[in-house]
């Protein structure tokens, strides 16, 4: 079932009428539908209302002077592309319609133009005032929507931006240490890994923030399987931002790789322990406790490579 539309997303309507009944019927009939209506007269009171932009412009014959049509054809030529403003006309029906149409089309090309010949049944106007608001409500949607769009190929370049600027960063660091072609392949496959799982906690959680606890479980899964645990966590549930998540991340990829390389994920009885916290008395203190047990001996490393770095 579609949503009905409320009265404060459909717009309002302008009416031009010099003789105050005319003005009168129309807005009673309208805001007995709830729908807002605003008069005018042909003089610079006409300029302030078109400036407040309303979404239907009624006009009756008597008001089809030359000044008025030319401030509502500079009006509707400074609108945006997305706008096209319908034009209700009320004409007599012993008038010229046949010219008067062509007329108004001649000075309002391109414009949305609707002929009524009065008397004309208040339901019948109503009608057509109603469907050309929706309308109007229609073409504020696809404003809405393309606007949407723009904003987020914006932010997807911004991102990109970023995820490149960190890949050549990660690489650039990894070239530094390699020794081979292979170990700088391996070493630089794991780490795109690691800023690779950040990406995929953030686009889980729907948003710019992501729980800690999915960041650590998706870093070090791969390396507690067939129910054996080489690293055990523990912490509490964190909310994160994304460039913290990925900080997080890509020290945990390190201290993983490094544990697996030199330090207690080498030998077999080997294990880790991973453990977080906040500080009791200062919430803006952050704690992460890496502790590796049943490894070998621990030597002082004679360089810095990426990990140290990160």
């Amino acid at each position: 079932m579609k949503a009905v539309p409320t009265e404060s997303e459909l717009d309002w309507v302008l009416v031009l009428a010099p003789f105050r009944k005319d003005a009168d019927y129309v807005a009673a009939s309208l805001r007995e539908q709830k729908i807002e209506v605003k008069a005018a007269k042909a003089d610079g009171d006409l300029v302030e209302h078109l400036s407040l932009s309303p979404g239907i412009i009624v006009i009756t014959h008597e008001a089809l002077n030359p000044q008025v049509v030319a401030r509502i054809a500079k009006h509707l030529a400074e609108q945006p592309d997305w706008s096209e403003v319908p034009i209700i006309v009320l004409l007599e029906r012993a008038a010229a319609i046949a010219r008067i149409r062509s007329q108004l089309l001649n000075s309002l090309p391109g414009s949305r133009l609707l002929f009524y010949t009065r008397p004309i049944a208040p339901l019948e106007l109503v009608n057509g005032i109603q469907s050309n608001l929706l309308v109007r409500l229609r073409q504020r949607q696809v404003r809405d929507s393309i606007e949407r769009e723009r904003e987020l190929r914006l932010e997807l370049n911004h991102r990109v931006k970023n995820i490149l600027a960190s890949v050549t960063s990660i690489f650039q660091m990894t070239r530094r240490g390699a020794t081979s072609v292979e170990g700088l392949a391996s070493d630089f496959a794991g780490r795109l890994q690691a800023l690779s799982n950040v990406h995929s906690a953030v686009f889980e959680a729907g948003g710019e923030e992501v729980s800690l606890s999915a960041i650590v479980e998706l870093t070090v899964s791969p390396y507690n399987s067939d129910g054996v645990s080489r690293i055990n966590v523990s912490g509490p549930d964190i909310v994160i931002n994304r460039e913290a998540g990925t900080t997080i991340a890509l020290c945990l990829h390190e201290l993983i790789t490094n544990a697996i390389k030199y330090g207690a994920l080498s030998l077999p009885e080997g294990h880790v322990e991973l453990v977080w916290s906040i500080a009791k008395n200062n919430s803006d203190e952050f704690f992460v406790i890496w502790t590796e047990v049943g490894g070998p001996a621990v030597r002082e490393p004679t360089r810095q490579g990426y990990g140290t770095r990160v």
